[in-house]
């Protein structure tokens, strides 16, 4: 009991750095169309914003997540953190479209090391079984930051603009500060960090990219994620210009997809020792192809609104069926360089992300059938990325095996 309530508290403590990220995308979904008014722009250059940060967390994950193999976990956490507050005060202070853009990114590239970091410390610290255990429980405090986000959001601009939803995250930011100032512990020795040169660092991400394995459940994983932050930057225009709905109500609707997420991750973390890891990325690719396609039809027909939000409710926990037990595959043998592994997992769905969410709204504001091609596109190409790359590894792997025995 002593031991669960300990893998609680610092499940709770890594958490509240790693939703930092989630927390910078979603919190400022509801004010998207306030937001394209105060700066008199298009909604396409609003949602570049969300292109912005993405990019943000992309870049920053790659940096940060090196970093931190070579400077050990906590300083570079706590010097992003610092810049994290300073860019949330000034995207609220931002005079025009184009300064809060950059800023944006600059907010996204800080709050990557909360991600990044914190699940190389999982890595630092766990292993096996034990490692996806964790991590299904570090996901349940991260997955209910969608579910919250949007609707303190929106409950923020019911009574102020949409520069307080920059000012509380700013406030967030010195929040964290603090906590990793006093609250955290180095969990990576001097002994065990990698040389501080360019050429190791690269060596690194080299021999993480040849590694076939790896590679595919990075790709399944991010394609799947990819594939969200196209219903991430769709659902603010097609729930409210479309389907008419308040900020308030789709801050609620947003958010009841937190709870698909967390039921898909505590699935994985409660039956991983009934059901393998690998067994359920395929049965969350599975559910992704089927769910996806499923709201391709149904918005191409225009579909009432309560059978969308159903099917994007089992897209959704789709993806914390694949994240938990994937993450936990892919970084299981990198304990040795775990900051740059988390980083190419990391950043691959936030580039993926950058490059979908402005095709969302190619088509104008009036239709979701590209945010549908989107997420059945990335969906079928994950379930490909797996088959191609991990499938053929595994076969290979037992064949190679039973040669050896024999």
């Amino acid at each position: 009991m002593q031991k669960r309530t300990s893998h609680l508290r610092f499940a709770l403590l890594l958490g509240a750095f790693s939703a930092l990220g989630p927390l910078t995308i979603d919190m400022y979904l509801p004010s998207f169309p306030q937001i394209t008014e105060a700066f008199g722009t298009k909604a396409s250059l609003v949602q570049l914003s969300l292109t912005a940060c993405l990019l943000g967390l992309a870049c920053g994950q790659i940096i940060m997540g090196a970093l931190s193999d070579v400077h050990g976990r906590r300083r570079p956490l706590i010097i992003a953190l610092v810049f994290y507050l300073t860019a949330s005060f000034c995207c609220a202070v931002a005079p025009n479209i184009g300064l809060f853009i950059a800023a944006r990114f600059i907010q996204g590239f800080a709050a990557a090391a909360g991600i990044v970091i914190s699940r190389a410390i999982v890595r630092d610290v766990f292993s096996g079984h034990e490692l996806t255990r964790f991590f299904s429980l570090l996901m349940l405090v991260n997955n209910a930051v969608p579910l919250l986000a949007p609707v303190a959001g929106g409950g923020i601009i019911s009574f102020t603009t949409w520069v307080g939803v920059f000012i509380v995250l700013g406030v967030v930011g010195v929040l964290l500060a603090m906590l990793a100032t006093w609250g955290l512990t180095e969990s990576l020795p001097a002994e065990k960090r990698t040389p501080s040169n360019l050429g190791q660092l690269l060596r690194n991400f080299g021999s993480l990219l040849r590694d076939r394995q790896f590679t595919g459940y990075a790709l399944a994983q991010g394609l799947m994620i990819g594939g969200v932050f196209a219903y991430v930057s769709g659902t603010p225009f097609i729930y409210q210009n479309i389907y008419g709905v308040s900020p308030q109500l789709f801050s609620i609707l947003f958010g009841t997809n937190g709870i698909s997420l967390i039921i898909g991750s505590q699935l994985v973390g409660r039956l991983v020792h009934i059901v393998t890891e690998r067994r359920f990325v395929i049965i969350g690719l599975t559910l992704a192809g089927l769910s996806s396609g499923g709201v391709l039809i149904w918005v191409s027909f225009k579909g009432p609104l309560a059978g969308l939000v159903a099917l994007l409710f089992l897209f959704v926990s789709s993806i914390g069926i694949t994240a938990t037990s994937s993450f936990s595959l892919a970084m299981e043998s990198q304990s040795h360089i775990a900051g740059s592994a988390s980083a190419l997992l990391g950043v691959i769905p936030f580039i993926l992300g950058a490059i979908v969410s402005p095709l969302v709204g190619i088509a104008g504001e009036d239709t979701a059938v590209p945010m549908g091609v989107i997420i059945f596109m990335t969906s079928s190409l994950a379930l490909l990325a797996y088959f191609g790359l991990v499938r053929k590894r595994t076969k290979r792997e037992r064949k190679e095996e039973i040669t050896v025995m024999s």
